[in-house]
């Protein structure tokens, strides 16, 4: 740990001398980087010209992920419009357009009525050149050699130009998503002493493959927007091999799984946008989406050559999703602006599990030619329908500060039919304030003020497959969870160091948490001791977050860009089955990140790696359940590449993730009854691994 923290305040160490510099008395709350800036880079992406701003990782940290098409979730404008969409918004659309289509990009640290975006933080802002008549085409092949040895190839091409006032961006992928890793466990009774050993081997072969589109019109008042996605990831097959050793009768057993899963998922959005001679504006969008995805488990014992199977696990649903928003924004004044809206939602699941086992009973085609087992909540259907009434004010205070104030009244109502049948109605209120003071043109202050809902996974009410323990094959659902609520308040501290040579930022940031999410009760009987998600009660969360991104010429490294940060973090809450206080399970109490690329303009070369590790040994690594306890270990992760631009207009890649062979690994200690009673069964220690893996991809644009 202290390793970590010194590695990661050294850059506030050679920052000492720049904080003293006189700051530019020009520069605006908006910043602004014109193409140029990024030419001797030679950028394929506006992606790529987006990861030689300092900073730039502050801008796209995220939304607080809330409901809705309001709720802030993307950072990323195209031409000051955001891209309606969930599975293709706007951040998407960076890697797919060419760098010679952009004309600046703005980092806009202000608010204001005029932007499509709610969010608690800064807006990126891709601004492409307006031409009568512009197109570019962008290609990229992909390898990826994993480490079994196996090389998986994939790729991806863009057309994306304007002609007139129409736009757009075609787009078509095959992004390699093969896998193989390898486990081992090792399991002790209560008095250490080893009594099993696992080695697994598993492989998944996956290709996803994507065809989108982002179409868009301008006229003289209006502009019109439609996007469509469909990707699907097919038939994939994994398999599994795997050899149990019981330590006490020197006995060994295989077993191998023929899985294979489905996916498919297609969305559209659009959005209409009309400009009234009075300076009032007219918006309304919307996205249609579908998903269907299917998982069959099939397990076999293995006794000389022959395969004997098990184990039956069928998991199918389909998600369905249909939001459309209508708001209309005018001016109050030179200073003030006001926006009024509606926003409804329907969301619906369906679901389905069937569980087949070897045991005495008729065996069933349908359940893998083993016997049909039962399963409570395992076929569902669960529909939201939600309406959202807002109202957001705008003030710009004076030149340097503003503040904006909205509030969100929230009506919806899920009902869940199948195996079990439940009716809720919710009603909630959320206000939200935002003012940011201009200290200096380079030196902003945040604050914020927000009531947030989260949003309800689906799975969570029915039965689902529990792919994480062999003991467990399934999982059970709760038609009763209802939103976590929490009111979450943060105070940042940005400063843009001068000549843009750099970004310092910090970050306190305090939730008080109702109805918190986590595991829960749900045993119908002493005998039956089963857990689900639901809610566990109320509770807080805290942290400082301390940013520093820095170009590091003055050391001698000219475009060299050092970019750390440390997550420091603390929460409280109640165990619902130890009675104990505890941490939010799975958030340990630091994380620290590196990132260092370095760019040798005069050999079109650039460099660089990434660097993470996190805290381990503290109860936020525990996730208490009613029959076991499980901590999670993590390890350092360590990735780097080479990029380099010849033969004309060709860039080659070389990427190495995972050098450092970091594993997941965990330690489960299971209890004979419930965990509350403390008498312990078996003590399991967990690791699994994917190694390092490599990838090349070459990308040109014409």
């Amino acid at each position: 740990m202290v390793a970590v923290l010194a590695l990661s305040l050294l850059p506030f160490q050679i920052l000492q001398a720049q904080l003293t510099a006189t700051e530019d008395p020009t520069d605006q709350s908006t910043v602004v980087y014109p193409a140029d800036f990024f030419a001797e880079f030679l950028p394929v992406s506006a992606n790529d010209m987006l990861s030689r701003i300092p900073g730039i990782g502050l801008a796209l940290r995220g939304g607080n992920g809330g409901r809705g098409l309001g709720s802030g979730e993307g950072e990323v404008l195209i031409n000051g419009q955001r891209f309606t969409g969930k599975s293709n918004e706007g951040r998407n659309q960076l890697n797919r357009i060419s760098a010679d289509q952009v004309d600046y990009i703005e980092i806009i640290r202000g608010t204001s009525e005029a932007l499509d975006i709610r969010g608690g933080g800064q807006v990126v802002n891709v601004v492409l050149l307006d031409t009568p008549s512009r197109s570019s085409t962008s290609v990229e092949l992909r390898a990826n050699h994993e480490s079994d040895g196996t090389t998986d190839m994939g790729g991806q091409a863009s057309l994306s130009g304007q002609t007139g006032d129409f736009n757009y961006l075609f787009n078509v992928e095959a992004d390699p998503r093969y896998r193989a890793s390898e486990s081992r466990e090792f399991s002790y009774d209560p008095d250490n002493t080893l009594q099993e050993l696992r080695r697994e081997k598993s492989t998944r072969d996956e290709t996803e493959y994507r065809v989108s589109t982002n179409l868009g019109y301008s006229l003289e008042k209006s502009v019109v927007q439609l996007n469509a996605l469909y990707e699907t990831r097919g038939d994939t097959p994994s398999d599994t091999y795997r050899e149990i050793y019981d330590v006490q009768d020197d006995l060994l057993r295989i077993q191998t799984e023929d899985n294979n899963s489905e996916r498919t998922n297609w969305e559209i959005g659009g959005d209409y946008e009309y400009a009234f001679n009075g300076g009032g504006k007219y918006r309304f969008l919307f996205i249609v989406n579908d998903r269907k995805f299917q998982f069959t488990r099939n397990r076999f014992d293995v006794e000389n050559g022959v395969e004997d199977q098990n184990l039956f696990l069928s998991n199918t649903g389909r998600d369905r999703e249909r939001i459309a928003r209508t708001s209309y924004t005018w001016n109050l004044n030179d200073s003030q602006g006001v926006e009024l809206g509606i926003e409804g939602a329907q969301s619906i699941r369906d679901s389905d599990l069937r569980m087949g086992l070897d045991i005495t009973g008729t065996p069933s085609p349908a359940y893998g030619n083993l016997v049909p087992v039962a399963i409570d909540n395992s076929g569902s259907t669960v529909e939201e329908l939600r309406y959202e009434t807002f109202a957001v004010h705008n003030w710009q205070i004076n030149t340097r500060m503003t503040l904006e104030s909205s509030v969100i009244v929230e009506t919806s109502t899920i009902e869940q039919s199948g195996d079990v049948s439940n009716s809720r109605d919710f009603e909630f209120v959320r206000p939200k304030l935002d003012y940011r003071f201009d200290i200096t043109p380079t030196l902003q202050l945040r604050a914020g003020i927000e009531k947030d809902v989260s949003q309800l996974s689906f799975s969570d009410f029915s039965a689902s497959v529990d792919g994480s323990d062999e003991d467990q094959n399934t999982q059970a659902g709760n038609p009763e969870i209802v939103q976590e609520q929490s009111w979450r308040y943060e105070l940042n501290l940005e400063q843009r160091l001068p000549n843009d040579i750099g970004v310092v930022n910090a970050q306190f940031w305090y939730r008080d948490v109702e109805d918190h999410i986590d595991k829960v009760d749900v045993s119908t009987s002493p005998d039956d001791l089963r857990s689900a998600r639901g809610n566990i009660g109320d509770g807080k969360r805290y942290g400082l977050n301390l940013d520093i991104s820095t170009r590091l010429g003055m050391v001698g490294l000219p475009n060299a860009l050092l970019t750390t940060g440390i997550r420091l973090r603390d929460s409280e809450f109640t165990d619902p089955f130890l009675g104990i206080k505890r941490r939010q399970h799975n958030n340990g109490r630091w994380q620290a990140n590196m990132g260092f690329r370095h760019d040798i303009t005069r050999l079109a070369l650039t460099y660089g790696l990434n660097y993470s590790n996190s805290s381990n040994g503290s109860t936020g690594r525990k996730e208490i359940d009613i029959i076991d306890i499980e901590e999670r270990k993590e390890q350092s992760f360590l990735s780097a590449f080479l990029e380099k631009k010849a033969f004309g207009n060709f860039t080659f890649r070389l990427e190495s993730r995972n050098i450092t062979e970091s594993e997941f690994c965990r330690s489960r200690t299971r209890f004979v009854g419930a965990t509350a009673a403390g008498i312990v069964e078996e003590i399991e220690d967990y690791c699994n691994g994917n190694g390092m893996e490599l990838a090349f991809r070459v990308r040109t644009t014409f």
